[in-house]
């Protein structure tokens, strides 16, 4: 911890700026995700549009993604683009710190958890490891936590899922 405070005084000193200064700085402005969110002041049909485009778009790099199946570095980024931009298409509808304070909610810290890590882990077997099996493994990884990420929102909608994953697999007659 104290060899990434002494690094950033140094880049504050880089940039001309001094520590009082900072402290100063930082009592007279509110967070940054504050005043991200300030900023980001859109209008009903503004937030509207551009959640249509982002949605659209992502479902156009998914749907176009499987046309580049057999080229897995293709594959991997179209599909874990796609998928970034219809995440991050409901920002628009509710705000970057609203979607961010809810990907963090207790109740589904471990399903973004798990969504973010499969979205890097298909990223990395289309990117470093070239493997199409892999690849495809991860992806089915990814599309199965970003399900299971969706169905976070839906009240008993987990519960559900599970109580009937376990009827199926149920095995006595």
């Amino acid at each position: 911890m104290e060899q990434m405070n002494r690094a950033l005084e140094r880049a504050k000193m880089l940039v001309g700026m001094e520590v009082d200064e900072e402290a100063a700085v930082r009592e007279e402005s509110s967070s940054f995700i504050d005043d991200f969110n300030r900023q980001c002041t859109l209008s009903t049909t503004q937030r509207l549009y551009g959640f249509a485009i982002c949605f659209v778009s992502g479902i156009t790099c998914v749907l176009l993604s499987m046309i580049v199946f057999f080229n897995p570095i293709k594959f991997g980024i179209t599909f874990t683009f796609g998928n970034l931009l219809a995440l991050g298409s409901t920002a628009f509808l509710i705000g970057p710190k609203r979607q961010l304070d809810m990907m963090l909610d207790p109740v589904r810290i471990y399903a973004t958890a798990i969504y973010i890590a499969s979205l890097i882990i298909s990223l990395f077997c289309a990117l470093y490891v070239h493997n199409k099996l892999l690849t495809l493994l991860a992806i089915i990884l990814e599309f199965g936590a970003l399900v299971w990420y969706s169905l976070s929102y839906i009240p008993f909608a987990r519960s559900m899922v599970q109580k009937i994953f376990v009827s199926c697999l149920d095995t006595e007659f």
